[in-house]
């Protein structure tokens, strides 16, 4: 059975083994079944609090088929999901804030023009080109401004502590679109163009039908597919974009995308960094035989990628040239955010530490409220491709860190360990998820070093009863995973959260409460953009082309509506026991 009480939240009788609720859990009355295939309450009156979150109102497509305009669609109850604890009534007048944090991830603000992409391979691989690429920064900035108006957990009123980035939040690892990234959560103009001045250089003007070309009648396979053609589009994204910056003080992670070439390659060879900021671009491949060359060689190494370029027999486009594009290292990615310019609403170093820029260490711990801990960890490999890992070094002062942190935690033995030490609640964040660390290639700046899996790092954490959670992006869907441990005590959810490129383009706020009766909960609500549901084409003001950023990620023809999930993964109540009980 299934009750909708007065705050909308839904308690569920059953969850099965992969996290899904079937139609038979829920009961007649207030609820309804979505375009999406979701569920909302239809006839609850929503706290004031609730504005601005998907507790309010969802992007909703309009119509069932063909290219479909987005409309303000009913907003998705709270599901309370018991796996790790049972839920207790009246916790609602007992509980006490603890924290309150926004999750950003997955942003990939994109230079469209740069000459080191790979467009032509979107047939094989969706994500190497997207018909909404060149609104990356609107968009971005439009969900700045949604973080700021909303200002506080919609549950306990508690204004954010922090907001945490969980990488990929450059696309190319280019020194340009870090310096967007920067300017968009401090605040500042900037314009997001590379290359020439005065005009658009890329694969959306190249006339070529595999791609979206929205200032051309080519009947290109995206028009086909029902896009529009929207004069003056390609010049309307270039122009200056102005960011409140956040409100909050803001935490950053690096993600694969933040570390290597198209997320996938690893950095620093050569012939490759020097396309990037070289005069040709490679559009259109001489044949479809050639771009699935350079789709597979992606995934076998940078000496396999050269030799696939090197085939193709169609001459490249000539560009303006741009040196800002140069990729820039891990070590330039944190100087960067250590740069007291780029401070905004703090901290200074956005969480790296002052002399993170000459160690290169790209993980560290922070206070995100009192007796609450945040680990922002570095899962990307330095080998390069998409999946990541976590060397030794990492691994072991993650354990020291939850240790120090921990009155009473179980050793690798499985042993209880007990220690005077005053308990702090620890959340982790990093890029990747524990079913995508799995590349445990060596760092080849450290060869003998070990790698660790995110089944490895899952154990670890199921040693501390103080660990509540683990944040994180990578997929770009929404997933909520329930961590048992051995005993009741040992076990933490996983939180994943879809990106803001691809639809439904979401963050995720978190509220840790303490409900005074031997559990915690972690509240989690998704947000979206400030920007409106029904995009104007030709409004190119910021927050219209924030609008059609939403709309074209939505009618993507590589777009998945299974990065939706399902509600058990959207706004929850999280229970855990108390280790404080």
């Amino acid at each position: 059975m299934v009750n909708l009480d007065r705050r909308g939240f839904l308690g569920l009788a059953g969850i099965g083994a992969a996290g899904a609720l079937g139609v038979g859990a829920f009961g007649a009355g207030a609820l309804g079944r979505s375009p999406w295939g979701t569920w909302h309450a239809g006839a609850a009156e929503l706290p004031a609090s609730f504005a601005g979150t998907t507790l309010e109102t969802v992007a909703t497509p309009v119509g069932s088929s063909g290219y479909r305009k987005l409309t303000a669609g009913p907003g998705w109850p709270t599901i309370v999901r018991g796996e790790l604890a049972e839920p207790k009534s009246g916790r609602d007048e007992r509980r006490k804030a603890l924290a309150s944090l926004v999750q950003l991830t997955d942003v990939h603000l994109i230079d469209a023009q740069c000459p080191l992409r790979f467009e032509y391979i979107a047939p094989f691989n969706g994500s190497a080109f997207r018909p909404h690429e060149t609104l990356t920064t609107q968009g971005l900035v439009s969900l700045v401004q949604r973080v700021n108006a909303v200002a506080a957990g919609p549950h306990t009123g508690r204004a954010f502590d922090a907001v945490v980035s969980t990488g990929d939040n450059t696309d190319n690892h280019e020194h340009a679109e870090l310096g967007w990234f920067l300017t968009a959560l401090n605040g500042g103009t900037f314009i997001p163009n590379t290359g020439a001045a005065d005009r658009y250089e890329g694969v959306q003007n190249s006339g070529s039908d595999l791609y979206w070309n929205p200032e051309s009648p080519i009947p290109d396979v995206y028009k086909q597919a029902g896009f529009p053609e929207i004069p003056g589009l390609l010049g309307a994204a270039l122009t200056p974009v102005t960011s409140p910056g956040l409100d909050t003080p803001w935490f950053s992670v690096f993600g694969n995308h933040d570390d290597s070439v198209s997320g996938t390659l690893p950095s620093g060879i050569g012939p490759l960094d020097a396309m990037y900021t070289g005069n040709l671009k490679i559009e259109v491949p001489g044949s479809p035989e050639e771009a699935m060359s350079v789709a597979m060689a992606t995934k076998s190494g940078p000496g396999a990628v050269l030799n696939a370029l090197a085939a193709i027999t169609s001459p490249p486009r000539h560009v303006t040239p741009d040196p800002s594009r140069a990729p820039f290292t891990p070590r330039e990615y944190i100087a960067a955010h250590l740069d007291p310019a780029q401070t905004g609403p703090g901290p200074v170093g956005h969480g790296f530490a002052p002399d993170a820029a000459e160690t290169g260490i790209g993980y560290y711990s922070f206070e995100i409220a009192p007796g609450v801990v945040g680990i922002g960890m570095d899962s990307t490999n330095p080998a390069g491709f998409v999946d990541g890992s976590l060397g030794e070094a990492q691994f072991r002062w993650i354990e020291r860190t939850l240790i120090e942190g921990s009155s009473r935690y179980f050793g690798a033995d499985g042993r209880a360990v007990e220690q005077s030490r005053e308990d702090v609640l620890f959340l982790l964040f990093s890029h990747h998820t524990s079913t995508s660390m799995d590349n445990l290639i060596p760092d080849p700046a450290h060869p003998l070093e070990a790698r660790h899996s995110g089944g490895e790092l899952v154990a670890l954490l199921q040693r501390f009863p103080n660990v509540l959670a683990w944040v994180n992006g990578h997929t770009h869907d929404n997933r909520i995973t329930p961590h048992p441990g051995p005993t009741p005590a040992q076990g933490f959810w996983e939180i994943n959260t879809a990106s803001h490129v691809d639809f439904p383009q979401h963050a995720r706020i978190v509220e840790v409460v303490d409900n005074a009766d031997g559990t915690l909960s972690l509240l989690t609500t998704l947000i979206e953009a400030d920007s409106p549901y029904e995009a104007k084409h030709g409004d190119f003001s910021p927050a219209g082309l924030a609008s059609l950023y939403r709309e074209l990620s939505f009618n993507d023809i590589h777009a998945d509506p299974a990065r939706l999930g399902g509600t058990v993964d959207h706004n929850t109540e999280l229970l855990l026991p108390s280790p404080r009980a």
